[in-house]
């Protein structure tokens, strides 16, 4: 079999849709799978729908990575968004054209800035993990490239002011995709730390300011990368070696806070596509980590108590699923600002999501780090329901108690503390050090005792949950019947 290349779609007679020459309008730092799967999807069908004739130049934003694998295909792998949708099982595959190559800034620092020269060149998009927007002052001007992300895109605006700072209008639109708050806004201080710490005059500073749109942005969709252990039989049947396959779930959604010219500009909607450009994306972003996120938290310890292990067979069972849906319909939703109709429609995807047949998402991999989760994600939504009912929610309540018997364990190692499920087999809790040594040093203590000493915990949850009327007796019950009735039982009655 030949390797993935226009020549060999060609003669396989390929007749999806591909672009094999535009200008290079897009520069994207990462070429990662999420952002293939996610970013480079939606410029491929605003290509294919709207004319938006643009090909991205990858830029990896470490020394190890894709390049090599990448520019040997001409940019060009496949896709395949699978799920389920509409109560269907859905395997969609594309073949994603808008790639025109990938460089490597660590070997090929001058090429990177000589994209900057590019008068065509408009929009960045990036992803760089968590860590990636970060101002570390120990980079320099004169480093090539500089090590951090935000030192790499200073070097690069700053050759771009350089070539067309006189003109107006070439500046970028800069599309941040980091999971980190507001992360347009911070990736634009640390750009603006570097400008001042180079001294690389005021002028500059303005021009970053005035020609250039820093946009935080909110993404969602799951993407599962490289099918390792598939790979072979997807490429025998494609007809072709492709060794950067990507994989994800259908669901996608992509929120870009930005002016409205961003619309004109960027005709996501014209093409039909998930994504919204709107002047907040504060709500949206509220609405996935209190939804979806915080319906994760809220289920998976009860769940995985309950002797489940994976979030689809989750879905399949009438109790852990009504349980799931009563927590997000009554407790959840009542709660948030957006139209309760968007809420629902997103609420209903959350569903289908969480039955994805092509994702095994383990319970065990979500409780990972649960009391941070629970203080984010679940906590918003006992308060606001509090607050607006004067009344607690029953299964976000339980979801506590939930929580307090899942890291009730009886070994602290350096893995973890150690539990056992009441089947029998141990399971290892990981979270923070400091809290698995607390729920360590509180084992012994009987029901009530160590419910009041978890609820007080300050230093976990911000303040003294005893404060909320009513909280700590009904956690407190919920626990002793999740110790004498199981998990699934106090799940069943919560409905």
């Amino acid at each position: 079999m030949e390797k993935l290349s226009y020549q060999t779609l060609e003669k396989l007679g390929y007749d999806g849709y591909l672009l094999k020459d535009a200008p290079e309008r897009v520069l994207q730092f990462g070429e990662g799978n999420f952002l293939r799967a996610f970013v480079d999807y939606f410029i491929d069908v605003l290509n294919e729908k709207t004319g938006f004739n643009s090909k991205v130049v990858l830029c990896q934003p470490i020394a190890p990575g894709l390049a090599d694998m990448i520019n040997e295909q001409e940019g060009l792998y496949t896709l395949f968004l699978r799920g389920f949708e509409n109560g269907q099982k859905v395997n969609d595959k594309r073949v994603i054209s808008c790639v025109s190559r990938c460089l490597n800034p660590y070997s090929e620092y001058e090429t990177v800035l000589a994209c900057a020269e590019n008068p065509d060149l408009r929009f960045i998009a990036c992803n760089t993990t968590e860590a990636g927007i970060t101002y570390d002052p120990s980079c320099q001007f004169t480093d090539v490239p500089a090590d951090s992300y935000p030192g790499k895109l200073t070097q690069f605006l700053y050759r771009r002011f350089e070539k067309f700072g006189k003109e107006a209008g070439k500046g970028f639109v800069i599309l941040s995709c980091e999971l980190i708050d507001n992360n347009g806004k911070e990736l634009e201080k640390c750009v603006l730390s570097y400008a001042k710490q180079w001294n690389l005059g005021d002028e500059f500073l303005n021009w970053i300011k005035a020609e250039n749109i820093f946009c935080s942005t909110l993404v969602d969709r799951i993407v599962t990368g490289y099918p390792r252990s598939e790979a072979a039989e997807i490429c025998e049947e494609l007809g072709y070696i492709d060794n950067i396959i990507d994989t994800g779930e259908v669901f996608g959604f992509w929120v870009i806070e930005g002016p409205d010219s961003l619309k004109k500009e960027l005709p996501f909607e014209e093409a039909g596509l998930p994504v919204v450009i709107c002047g907040d994306h504060k709500p949206y972003k509220q609405r996935k980590v209190r939804i979806l996120n915080g319906a994760h938290t809220s289920f998976v310890l009860g769940a995985y108590l309950a002797g489940q292990d994976i979030v689809r067979n989750c879905m399949d069972d009438e109790v852990i699923c009504g349980f799931m849906n009563k927590t997000i319909y009554d407790e959840i939703i009542p709660t948030l600002t957006l139209p309760a109709e968007e809420l629902k429609s997103f609420a209903a995807s959350v569903t289908e999501r969480f039955k994805n047949p092509f994702i095994d998402h383990a319970l065990l991999a979500i409780s990972l780090n649960s009391t941070s989760k629970w203080k984010a994600r679940v906590m918003p939504s006992l308060k606001g329901f509090v607050e607006k009912n004067h009344a607690l929610p029953s299964c976000i309540t339980a979801s506590f108690a939930f929580y307090i018997a899942f890291y009730h364990g009886t070994t602290l190692t350096e893995d973890g503390l150690t539990a056992v499920r009441p089947a029998g087999d141990t399971y290892t809790v990981k979270d923070d050090k400091q809290i698995l040594q607390f729920f360590y040093d509180h084992k012994d203590e009987d029901v009530a005792a160590l419910t009041h000493s978890v609820c007080t915990n300050t230093e976990f949850w911000g303040e003294d949950l005893t404060a909320i009327e009513g909280f700590e007796a009904a956690v407190s019950g919920y626990l002793k019947d999740i110790e004498e009735k199981g998990a699934y039982a106090v799940m069943k009655e919560c409905l």
